[in-house]
């Protein structure tokens, strides 16, 4: 009953952490509530509701979930606490000061470092700064605070640091056929537009065939192709980690795109594109596509777009073996030139708010490799990135 009180509160929009309910399971176990419905309404009212706006919502979730309760001992019974949030509290939360005084490794050292640490570790550690654990400031490990660390047995980001990602992640395929709620976006895209006739002879020519039975005093009937946006469209979407904060935006710009380009072939990579790119990312291990096939298969008339946060550690952009989630034997520096030399038309689109760009190292460097092409997605944004890519 606990939970579900703790899980309605939060489906209600009430934003209670999992340190306040376990302080007021702390405060229940002292017997503060007394064991009375009336009493443990304020001390649960106290423990979980930081802002009085939110004191309706509480109200609410509270009659809701204890409707004809009379005593607290039975629901008290059932207050068991999932594992799962017992490990979590154990994650390390640092001030910035603190954070500041944690120096970085370096890259060579780091992997260096982890081939040792690997061979010399016995059992599990937790809280320290040396083995690979849980909660501490050691490069190694989950949950904890490094400024360049690999991250082993956490399932998603903390911080944004780890510089390597040593646990197989799942992400979600863009919807393309999610409802736009900014149709301005397709009226940008719209800029990139060459029409031509082609295909099969399937429309009605309705002035040809006019003018040819007037000539010819018979019903002479013309068909022509469809004429459509003739412009080949490539691109290639940055998926799953800080990406995740941006899905709704990219998911728009992905619907806009496919119904507005006919020729357009699309792939997913993670931070920084390498050898091999992939279609479906529940079969990104599985099913990949070589970077080279991609080069040599869609000609350098194709208009290139890359969709990325550019959010990163700048070894996975410069360095061989930096990528987080496989050892690659060529820095993804090297594979962004390939895709810029062979298509001339290339830009880089980002959802984050330029003003912030400057504060990214390797978003400073991807714009650079770009040669500065690299616009937000805001409606100027994409008139300019459209704009580049007819030139």
């Amino acid at each position: 009953m606990f939970l579900q009180f703790f899980t309605s509160l939060r489906d209600a929009q009430v934003p209670v952490t999992l340190r306040e309910y376990l302080t007021l399971m702390e405060a229940l176990d002292a017997d503060l509530a007394d064991y009375t419905v009336e009493n443990f309404y304020y001390l649960s009212r106290a423990s979980l509701v930081k802002d009085e706006r939110n004191l309706d919502k509480f109200d609410r979730v509270f009659g809701t979930v204890f409707k004809g309760l009379e005593s607290l001992l039975d629901a008290m019974d059932k207050a068991e606490i999932p594992e799962e949030w017992l490990k979590k509290l154990a994650e390390k939360y640092l001030t910035e000061e603190e954070k500041k005084q944690i120096e970085a490794m370096g890259w060579d050292k780091l992997m260096e470092t982890l081939k040792k640490r690997l061979e010399e570790q016995k059992g599990r550690h937790q809280d320290g700064s040396k083995w690979i654990g849980t909660a501490g400031t050691s490069p190694f490990g989950a949950h904890g605070y490094n400024p360049e660390g690999v991250r082993i047995g956490q399932e998603k980001n903390r911080n944004n640091r780890a510089v390597k990602v040593w646990d197989k992640r799942e992400f979600k395929d863009l919807d393309g056929n999610v409802e736009l709620g900014i149709r301005n976006i397709k009226v940008a895209l719209r800029r990139l537009r060459k029409f031509a006739r082609t295909g099969a002879p399937d429309e009605l020519d309705l002035d040809t065939t006019i003018r040819e039975t007037a000539n010819h005093g018979y019903l002479d009937v013309h068909m022509r192709p469809e004429r459509r946006n003739a412009v080949k469209l490539l691109v290639f979407f940055d998926i799953g980690g800080s990406m995740d904060a941006h899905i709704e935006q990219v998911e728009e710009l992905f619907s806009a795109a496919k119904s507005e380009f006919k020729h357009m072939e699309y792939f997913y990579f993670h931070n920084c594109l390498y050898e091999g790119v992939w279609k479906q990312n529940k079969r990104r291990f599985t099913d990949r596509t070589p970077t080279w096939d991609v080069l040599h298969k869609y000609p350098h008339d194709y208009k290139v777009v890359f969709v990325g946060d550019a959010s990163m550690s700048p070894y996975e952009i410069m360095v061989p073996g930096g990528s987080v989630e496989h050892v690659n034997e060529e820095p993804g520096s090297v594979w962004l030139d390939r895709i810029i030399r062979t298509y001339p038309h290339s830009v880089w689109l980002n959802p984050v708010q330029q003003k912030h760009w400057d504060y990214s190292e390797s978003t400073t460097i991807i714009k650079r490799i770009f040669a500065n092409r690299m616009y937000p997605i805001t409606i100027e944004g994409l008139e300019s990135a459209m704009k580049e890519l007819t030139h």
